[in-house]
């Protein structure tokens, strides 16, 4: 038997910042196995990890069952001061980082998925520069849709977040990086994928479209598309195309990905000049952030990549 371990008191130890920002990360996600992905670590270890800090506070923090998981009034206590707590850690490593030529920490960056496909060079280039600039830096990177890009860098889940804002918000820098080419597609076996003659807009209003995130209420980039049925819903790429490969949905994929998944034989265009667009994907920041010396250099590796890549291209 394993001897009992005591409660925090005086002081904290490497052990409970450790647990706390696993209870952190788990709150954030919404459960432990949301949180798998984000931590890199098993359901069983990451329950093993809650309740030994929730034996160390001798207080508990969540509920989790067939009911689905909720903190409770204390475990939001606990989680609120653990936000405070890891900021303070985070203003102090960057005090100490500015004292001297090297930077300590961690750097999270979400990334929107299937992005590197066709536009991995300035990214490639950032990173490969920050390694050598901040070699002590442990960096994590996840994938997300783009969406969730955006609401991971304003809740403070990641540093930052390379995607597609769907609008301006007042609390975030950007970048802008590269554009993205977006087509409307369809698949074999869709009755429009063999038409010899133009397809119209009055033709698409018959057909069941796949709903991404610029077919969304309000977010539609031409009148049209307002009208359109769209009676199936899948914001991650992958998702997407496979509605769109049964034949019985149309819907929008990068031109990057339908060539790189070799897809081409196996969707058609309709009316790109009329519905295609770009996407602009930026690196979004939060303003104010107790990491910014890692962000900061990182947006300057950035920058600099930017700049290395134009002079290729000219």
């Amino acid at each position: 038997m394993g001897r009992k371990k005591a409660a925090i008191s005086g002081q904290l130890a490497d052990v409970d910042l450790r647990l706390l920002r696993v209870f952190r990360s788990v709150v954030e996600a919404g459960g432990f196995s949301a949180a798998e992905i984000q931590l890199n670590l098993a359901n069983s270890t990451i329950s093993n990890y809650i309740a030994d800090l929730e034996k160390r506070l001798d207080m508990r923090l969540c509920e989790r069952g067939r009911a689905g998981f909720s903190v409770t009034h204390q475990g939001q206590a606990v989680y609120d001061a653990t936000l405070e707590l890891l900021s303070a850690v985070d203003q102090f490593r960057n005090r100490v980082n500015q004292s001297h030529n090297r930077i300590f920490g961690q750097l999270h960056i979400g990334f929107a998925e299937h992005m590197l496909g066709a536009h991995n060079s300035s990214i490639v280039t950032a990173l490969n520069r920050f390694a050598d600039k901040a070699p002590d830096v442990r960096v994590q990177i996840t994938t997300m849709s783009s969406d969730d890009v955006t609401t991971a860098v304003l809740e403070k889940q990641v540093d930052i977040g390379i995607t597609v804002l769907p609008h301006a918000f007042p609390e975030l820098d950007t970048l802008a990086l590269f554009e993205e080419q977006m087509q409307l597609y369809c698949g074999a076996g869709h009755p429009l994928f063999d038409r010899t003659r133009l397809v119209t807009k009055e033709e698409l209003l018959e057909h069941k479209f796949v709903e991404s995130p610029r077919l969304m209420p309000g977010r539609e980039i031409h009148p049209d598309m307002r009208h359109w049925n769209k009676q199936a819903k899948a914001h991650h790429q992958e998702a997407r195309a496979t509605l769109i490969l049964s034949g019985h949905y149309l819907g929008f994929l990068p031109t990057h990905v339908v060539q790189n998944w070799g897809l081409d034989k196996d969707v058609r265009p309709l009316m790109p000049d009329e519905y295609g667009y770009s996407n602009t994907f930026a690196a979004v920041w939060r303003k104010k952030h107790a990491n910014e010396v890692i962000i900061n250099a990182f947006t300057q590796c950035l920058q600099e990549s930017l700049l290395v890549n134009l002079s290729r291209k000219m």
